[in-house]
């Protein structure tokens, strides 16, 4: 857990938001198991290190998702602890009986909530809607 906390913190100095943060780091876990999947055939030594460095990651989120003080909405942090709880669930199924197709669901959901926060970021905020003056 020391790595993904240490990993956590410097990109942190590095970046402003706490979400761009978490992205960024879903983003780098999700290219490791990339990177394993594409050379699987020559070489599967990265296996382990991409799994656990995943596997890191998510327990930070579901550790900072259960905790009662976390301000996400309730349903926000059931979703999370969901999606946490399948990546731990399916890391251990990978580690047990490793195959290249069993990485896909991690990176995929990897990306996509890296994708989620990004866009959230990206959001506009919300400006009055200028009314026009009715007609007589």
């Amino acid at each position: 857990m020391q790595d993904a906390t240490q990993a956590y913190r410097k990109v942190a100095r590095q970046i402003s938001s706490p979400r761009e943060e978490e992205a960024i780091l879903l983003q780098r876990a999700a290219s490791q198991l990339q990177a394993v999947r594409d050379n699987w055939s020559n070489n599967r030594d990265g296996l382990q290190d991409a799994l656990f460095n995943n596997r890191q990651l998510w327990l930070v989120f579901l550790t900072s998702v259960t905790r009662p003080e976390n301000p996400l909405p309730a349903e926000i942090r059931q979703n999370v602890a969901n999606l946490g709880l399948f990546v731990l669930n399916h890391t251990m199924t990978v580690m047990t009986d490793p195959r290249r197709e069993q990485l896909d669901s991690l990176i995929s959901i990897n990306r996509e909530v890296a994708a989620g926060l990004l866009a959230r970021l990206q959001l506009p905020t919300a400006e009055p809607v200028p009314t026009q003056p009715s007609s007589p």
